[in-house]
């Protein structure tokens, strides 16, 4: 296929465009933020593609595209050659700094490339089994004035506070889009709109900055993993004018919204699927990225058509790729249309968030699971997957409540979204411990705060690749909005003045790194309360009921590291569960520290 984009060789620069339907290719060339254009030519059609190759073109410029064609909603067409648009392969757009602040239409910018010492720069190649993910939003950690970052909300204020990630333990980020998305209608936060797969959002950073904060988590050996969003685009993205029926999925009523976002991108359309390869391409090699998480990935899987693949194009593209070979992929294993593919993704290099994990341990740790379920989710769903390493292992995300809600709230309260709270799922499988919402009731938050160490706890004890979300390691709440998509303010932004509860993930994390890198045996004691064994060196015990349980420990010399409920108390040969609480005791037998 040919390359498309702007290409430079010499003297000489070549425009090339994807469009099957257009009957007329202009483009448009602009001198920095001037209204008109200072020369406009049309491309040739060659096939299904559009190319013109222009000498002596200033070393800075603009540039948009105007296409011609039929308007037809029914059959998918919606040109209009008085719209301007940005190119799709554009690496650089003409975007503003500042959040909501573009006043102006995009446009691609073609400009001599700044260049980047990556000096040693080394990807960390962290194995699978002892990766620690950590999901976050740039702008979230940064922006309220408890961070005290010189640049707040960006990727330079990340930058400065790649110490506490060090010290929290975690060896890799995953961080919600970056992709240039549309901040403004509606106000989108999260960044699920795309507008541009080949540029970082420009309020986040310069591209420059962006390589920074890359390399300077790498020196510190973690991993950066990119959320993706190729199953639908924002409305107002190009790709409408350029060629709808080849880039969206539609029939004679419209789009199909397998997405649940008003559209959905055609994934395995020959150009969509190589324009997905070739974003990808480009932040791997030109901003080291080190994996992608794709959002509502089922729809990658789906035909022309709408249709699920049995061996769809683009996952087989990207499976192959010499240069997404080193990279992790995750996939987001459902989409908003019931295809759900949790544990048979069409690719072995695909790992999964795992959802049944999610609801069986909220299940169990709120006292109405049962063992059976739980014991799949320690061993790392073997019912679901092959290799533990498959399995993402979560109990909140973005997307939900965050783990303090999770304890405080029975039922969702987005009212302050605008929609009557009628957004969001209903399906939280979640506790108030007594009282819905806050709460200054003693007895309450002493239980909350068992229930959030207790999940805690069985997130890092699991086989799997645990995932931490943002703000849990201090108790962030938002207030029981569980979908806060457009939430730009202390919802959604860390308050780095109310971290109090770090410590004990630091300890987990800690664990795990030490005790559990690699699970080798883990031997069942009993059901109730949940115990077992792991390596033969920890004992593990949950008990989430509202009854004391006195429990046998077994013979050996063992030393308590973790009490959910208290660490005060002598080991005895009976051990005294508290309800809702968990243990965790260390052999001592044959140790020399």
């Amino acid at each position: 296929m040919v390359k498309l984009g702007v290409i430079q060789e010499g003297n000489e620069t070549t425009f090339s465009l994807f469009s099957k339907h257009a009957t007329g290719v202009e483009l448009r060339l602009f001198k920095v933020d001037e209204k008109d254009p200072f020369q406009e030519v049309s491309l040739t059609k060659e096939g299904d593609m559009w190319k013109v190759t222009l000498p002596s073109l200033p070393e800075t410029f603009e540039y948009t595209y105007r296409c011609d064609g039929p308007y037809n909603p029914k059959e998918g067409h919606l040109f209009n050659k008085e719209i301007d648009l940005v190119d799709p392969y554009a690496t650089l757009l003409n975007q503003s700094p500042l959040w909501n602040g573009q006043k102006q239409a995009l446009r691609g910018v073609v400009t001599p490339k700044e260049p980047f010492d990556w000096e040693e720069d080394a990807r960390p190649m962290i194995p699978q089994e002892e990766l620690i993910i950590y999901e976050m939003h740039v702008r979230g950690f940064t922006q309220d004035a408890s961070s005290r970052v010189k640049h707040p909300g960006t990727f330079l204020g990340m930058i400065e506070k790649i110490p506490f990630l060090k010290e929290l333990g975690i060896n890799a980020v995953e961080l919600l889009p970056i992709h240039t998305f549309n901040e403004k209608e509606p106000p989108n936060y999260w960044g699920y709109s795309t507008l541009n797969f080949f540029t970082p959002m420009r309020p986040y950073g310069t591209q420059k900055e962006l390589k920074m904060l890359v390399k300077a988590l790498h020196q510190e050996g973690i991993e950066v993993i990119l959320d993706v969003v190729y199953n639908h685009t924002d409305d107002k993205a190009s790709f409408r004018g350029i060629d709808n029926a080849s880039y969206y999925i539609v029939d004679e009523n419209g789009d199909h919204n397998y997405s649940g976002c008003g559209n959905t991108f055609n994934c395995n359309h020959p150009a969509a699927a190589h324009l997905i390869v070739d974003s990808l391409r480009h932040f791997v090699t030109e901003f080291h990225i080190d994996g992608f998480r794709f959002d509502l990935a089922p729809i990658l899987t789906r035909g022309q058509e709408g249709n699920p693949m049995e061996n769809p194009p683009v996952i087989e593209m990207i499976h192959r790729d010499p240069i997404l070979a080193p990279t992790k992929l995750i996939a987001e294993p459902w989409d908003a249309a019931g295809l759900y593919l949790g544990g048979k993704f069409p690719s072995y290099r695909f790992a999964c968030w795992n959802d049944r994990f999610r609801d069986g341990v909220r299940h169990f740790i709120r006292g109405d699971g049962n063992a059976k379920e739980m014991k799949e989710c320690i061993l790392g769903s073997p019912n679901l997957y092959d290799s533990p390493n498959k399995s993402i292992n979560f109990i909140t995300a973005h997307d939900g409540f965050s783990l303090s809600d999770l304890v405080s709230y029975n039922e969702k309260h987005n009212e302050a979204n605008g929609e009557n709270s009628k957004d969001g799922t209903d399906h939280n499988i979640s506790w108030n411990c007594g009282e819905e919402g806050r709460s200054v009731k003693s007895e309450i938050l002493f239980l909350r705060q068992k229930q959030m160490m207790n999940f805690q706890l069985a997130l890092m004890v699991s086989r799997g690749v645990p995932m931490v979300l943002m703000g849990d390691e201090y108790g962030h709440t938002k207030n029981g909005n569980n979908n806060a998509w457009c939430q730009d303010n202390e919802l959604n932004h860390f308050l780095w003045n109310r971290i109090i509860r770090i410590p004990f993930l630091v300890d987990l994390i800690s664990l795990r790194k030490e005790h559990l890198k690699k699970i080798e045996s883990i031997d069942w004691l009993s059901d109730a309360p949940l115990a077992f064994l792991v390596n033969k060196t920890l004992l593990i015990a949950f008990n989430p009921s509202k009854e004391t349980v006195s429990w046998p420990i077994p013979s050996g010399n063992w030393k308590k590291i973790i009490d959910t409920h208290s660490l005060k108390g002598e080991l005895t040969s009976e051990y005294t569960l508290h309800p809702f609480s968990s243990i965790v005791l260390i052999s001592t037998s044959g140790l020399t520290h």
